[in-house]
């Protein structure tokens, strides 16, 4: 019988265990060459959300906001998606899209120099709590702006009830999403022992359903993937007319539809 948990003690080709959170997943237990196999897996489902929302955005040729290169990296993406989102709510001030107004460039460099500083201050401090707590800050700063778009905005008064209703929802979903997975992120720190020893008990493959880690990527590349859109969505319809953008549903996943024939006033 395999031994669970984290300190299984093996070291694969990768070398041994640098991450700062390290979860009740055991290491190199299936391949050297796999750290954590349900770390890898479970990653295909948030590859296939990105692809669906990509081809999405280019299907329905919607506006780029932003033109910036991409970051490969573990826990530092979770930073730079919720400081991306965070620099669409804000741009709202003007219509037109990509960098056409002064405001949108002073945007555009405070969230360059933000994710800089960040990413160095956590490369040397390498604290687990201090990527929490930002993380927690952005996600808090993310729902507190978007309340505001949505009932006291001077650009939102033109989008009719329903359809900031619709918005609302999905903001929602996708909060609830995060909390979902939030709860097992923190269920699978506390009680791995008990994690353990339930995949001790059920074996592989049932043990599978127990790894908290796959869930935690399942729960929130859902999550994510839903704010974004809406993100999109109501920046959309206050930098444009309301009425070229609605929300749309391909194999169970939203993404914004441009409607054909409508012309911004």
């Amino acid at each position: 019988m395999p031994v669970f948990g984290n300190s299984i003690g093996a070291v694969g080709v990768w070398g041994p265990v640098t991450a700062t959170l390290d979860w009740c997943e055991a290491n190199y237990q299936f391949s050297k060459y796999i750290a954590e196999m349900t770390n890898t897996m479970s990653n295909l489902f948030s590859i296939w959300l990105a692809l669906h929302g990509a081809i999405s955005a280019r299907k329905e040729d919607l506006p780029i906001r932003l033109t910036i290169g991409s970051l490969l990296a573990d826990e530092l993406p979770m930073i730079f998606v919720a400081s991306y989102g965070l620099f669409c709510l804000f741009d709202t001030a003007h219509s037109g899209f990509g960098l056409s107004s002064l405001r949108t460039w002073l945007l555009a460099a405070a969230l360059v120099v933000f994710n800089v500083l960040f990413t160095w201050s956590y490369i040397v401090f390498r604290d687990p709590v201090y990527h929490q707590v930002v993380f927690g800050l952005l996600v808090f700063t993310t729902a507190a702006r978007t309340y505001y778009l949505l009932n006291g905005a001077k650009g939102t008064a033109k989008i009719p009830a329903p359809v900031r209703s619709v918005i609302a929802r999905m903001f929602g979903l996708g909060f609830v999403l995060f909390g979902v997975g939030f709860i097992i992120w923190n269920l699978d720190n506390v009680y791995c022992d008990i994690l353990t020893r339930g995949k001790n008990a059920v074996g592989w493959p049932l043990a599978f359903l127990l790894e908290g880690h796959a869930w935690w990527h399942i729960f929130t590349a859902r999550n994510w993937d839903t704010i974004d859109d809406e993100w999109y969505h109501l920046t959309l319809c206050i930098k444009d007319d309301y009425r070229n953008y609605k929300l749309g549903s391909s194999l169970g996943v939203p993404y914004i539809q441009k409607v054909s024939g409508k012309k911004t006033e």
